[in-house]
C-alpha cells in the first residue's frame, strides 16, 4: 500500500483533487478550454496578491525558473544561495551564459537583507534570483526586506521563487514589486507535479522585448499573447487544470485567511512535538516555515529505523534530509490538505514509533 506522504513535495493529493482531474478531456484551443483557463485567473491571483495575469506551464517550477532567466538577464545575475535550491539558481544562470555570483550563506541561515544591498551596491548585476522558503532547510525569508532592497535599485529584476510557501501565507506579489513570482503545484497547492503557476510584472514584461534569444517554450511574450485569448502558447496539461480549478475552489470556500491560519496551526503542532521530544530547529527563530518544519537529527536518533518503521506500522512518509544535510536533518510537512486532525494523527504515529525504539 503506498504511504501517504508527510514530506515536503509531492505532498499528498486528496482523492477528491485526482477525481476531478479524470474530467472528460477537452481540446485546448476552443471555448471550453478558455472557460478553463478564465476560471483559475481569479484564484490564483488572490494567492500571489497580483492583478497581473497568471500564466500556466506545463513544466516543473525549473523550468520557468530557467526560463525567467533567458528572458530578463542582460549580463549578470545575482543569486541569494541558502539551500540546496537557491544553490542551484548559479549554476543554472551559468550555464545559460550569464555571468553570476552568490551571496551563500550557510545552510539553515536566512539572507540578510543589508547582505545584499552591500552586494548590488558593487554594481553590475541586473537580476536577483531567489527563494522565499527554502524547501531543503525550512528557512522562510525575508520576503518584504529582501523586495525592498532590490528595488531601490533601478533597473534590476527579481525573480522569486515561492514554490513551498504559495498559498500558506501572503505573498503580495504587487505590493512588494516582484518582477517574476513563481511555484510548482505539488507542494501546498497539493496537486500532483507536472505545472508552474507564474506571473510577471509590467516592468520584467517590458525587459522581456528587449532580449534577443528567449527561445519558444518559455518565451514571457508568447505566454502573454496567449493569455490574451484565455490559452497557453502550447499543450497544456488539461487534466492538472482541472485538478487545480478544484483545489482553487476549496480555497475559495474555505477563505484565503482561514488557509493561512490553518497552515500557521499545523505547522505549530509540529513545532511542539519536536520541542516535547528536545529535536532542535534547523531554521532560526523568526525564519520558519509555516509549510514544512525540519529538525536537526539528534545524534540519539537512529533517522532511517525511524523513517522506516513509521513507514511499515503506520504508512506516513516523512524526509530524512536533502543534499548535504541528508541524514543530519528531517523534515515534515504540514502544507496543502493537511488540517489539525491529519496532523495528530501523525503526531501520534510518530510518538509510537518513537516509544518504541
Amino acid at each position: 500500500m503506498t504511504p501517504k506522504l508527510f514530506n515536503p513535495g509531492p505532498v499528498d493529493v486528496s482523492p477528491e483533487t485526482f477525481a476531478a482531474m479524470s474530467h472528460t478531456m477537452i481540446g485546448h484551443r476552443g471555448k471550453d478550454f478558455e472557460e478553463l483557463y478564465a476560471s483559475l485567473q481569479p484564484g490564483l491571483k488572490e494567492i500571489f496578491g497580483t492583478e497581473r495575469p497568471v500564466f500556466l506551464s506545463t513544466s516543473s517550477a525549473w523550468g520557468v525558473m530557467e526560463g525567467a532567466l533567458r528572458n530578463l538577464a542582460r549580463k549578470k545575475v545575482l543569486c541569494l544561495c541558502c539551500g540546496a535550491f537557491s544553490d542551484k539558481w548559479i549554476d543554472v544562470a551559468k550555464k545559460c551564459g550569464f555571468e553570476a555570483e552568490a551571496i551563500q550563506v550557510e545552510w539553515g541561515e536566512a539572507i540578510d537583507p543589508e547582505i545584499v544591498r552591500a552586494k548590488l551596491s558593487e554594481g553590475g548585476f541586473d537580476t536577483v534570483t531567489f527563494i522565499h522558503s527554502e524547501t531543503s532547510t525550512g528557512v522562510l525569508n525575508d520576503l518584504a526586506g529582501i523586495c525592498a532592497v532590490v528595488k531601490s535599485f533601478p533597473d534590476t529584476i527579481l525573480i522569486a521563487d515561492t514554490v513551498s510557501s504559495l498559498s500558506t501565507i501572503d505573498i503580495d506579489m504587487d505590493k512588494h514589486g516582484i518582477d517574476v513570482c513563481l511555484a510548482g503545484v505539488q507542494k501546498a497547492l497539493a496537486l500532483p507535479p507536472g505545472l508552474c503557476v507564474f506571473a510577471v510584472s509590467e516592468t520584467a514584461m517590458e525587459r522581456a522585448k528587449t532580449i534577443p534569444n528567449r527561445g519558444y517554450y518559455f518565451d514571457f511574450i508568447e505566454f502573454a499573447k496567449n493569455d490574451a485569448a484565455n490559452n497557453t502558447p502550447t499543450t497544456p496539461a488539461i487534466s492538472l487544470l482541472f485538478g487545480l480549478q478544484y483545489i482553487l475552489g476549496e480555497i475559495a470556500k474555505e477563505g484565503f485567511a482561514a488557509r493561512k491560519a490553518r497552515h500557521a496551526k499545523t505547522n505549530a503542532m509540529i513545532r511542539a512535538w519536536g520541542a516535547k521530544h528536545g529535536f532542535q530547529l534547523f531554521a532560526p527563530e523568526g525564519r520558519r516555515s509555516f509549510a514544512l518544519t525540519c529538525f536537526a537529527t539528534p545524534e540519539t536518533l537512529d533517522l532511517s529505523a525511524f523513517i522506516k518503521a513509521l513507514k511499515t506500522k503506520h504508512n506516513f512518509l516523512i524526509n530524512g534530509g536533502y543534499g548535504k544535510i541528508k541524514g543530519t536533518t528531517f523534515r515534515i510537512s504540514n502544507m496543502g490538505n493537511e488540517t489539525e486532525a491529519t496532523m495528530q494523527e501523525l503526531i501520534d504515529a510518530l510518538d509510537d514509533v518513537l516509544a518504541a525504539m
